[in-house]
């Protein structure tokens, strides 16, 4: 079965599930793997000598764990009950895998038909995750310590990536978010249901001339 796979990556504090869930309700046949959902438990997660919690690295999720939801939904790929808004490409289901360091995890990498990453300023960034709790809490420093090196790094690591990927500003309002990124993967769609359509063509018309 032809399936359709979307990557949302970015910073933290991004807007990264916002924005899958939004989409998720306007796409049909659509559902969502959040890699938020495969960390490992605390007593997993390495700390370093300044005593964090090395949360923002590859090593603190369970990506094994996470491939095999990826992989079963791929077999059987599931429909969601969100509306049907792209008629024409009911047929197609789509899968949208949002976390921190998708593009970092190399097992991932063929999967994406489209992929997009969310990009926020320091500041903002910072600003933001200071109104989030977390469990465990962020310690004093954390952000500065941890967070946002990590991102800086892996942000440096994607400069290898070979596919092309979508840059947001996560500093625009959710609504224009959606509105992008929604028009970009309808377009996509579209042009993989031309694809298909042209070779049920080719091959009913090569079956018909057999057949004369």
């Amino acid at each position: 079965m032809k399936t359709f796979v979307i990557g949302i990556g970015g910073v933290t504090n991004g807007g990264k599930t916002t924005l899958a869930k939004s989409l998720q309700k306007h796409l049909p046949n659509c559902s969502v793997i959040s890699q938020d959902d495969f960390f490992k438990p605390e007593s997993e997660i390495d700390i370093d000598e300044n005593g964090f919690l090395q949360y923002d690295v590859l090593e603190a999720l369970n990506m094994e764990k996470m491939m095999s939801a990826v992989s079963c939904w791929m077999e059987n790929p599931g429909s969601s009950a969100g509306p049907a808004a792209l008629e024409s490409d009911q047929g197609v289901p789509i899968l949208i895998i949002e976390g921190f360091l998708l593009f970092n995890y190399k097992p991932l990498d063929t999967i994406w038909n489209r992929s997009y990453f969310l990009t926020v300023p320091y500041e903002e960034c910072k600003r933001r995750r200071s109104t989030r709790v977390y469990e465990p809490p962020d310690p004093p420093g954390y952000f500065d310590g941890h967070v946002w090196p990590m991102y800086l790094k892996h942000r440096q690591e994607m400069s290898s990536i070979t596919w092309d990927i979508v840059y947001l500003d996560g500093t625009r309002s959710k609504e224009e978010l959606f509105s992008q990124v929604y028009e970009d993967v309808k377009q996509e769609l579209e042009k993989q249901n031309g694809k298909v359509f042209f070779c049920q063509t080719v091959w009913w018309r090569r079956e018909n001339i057999h057949n004369s």
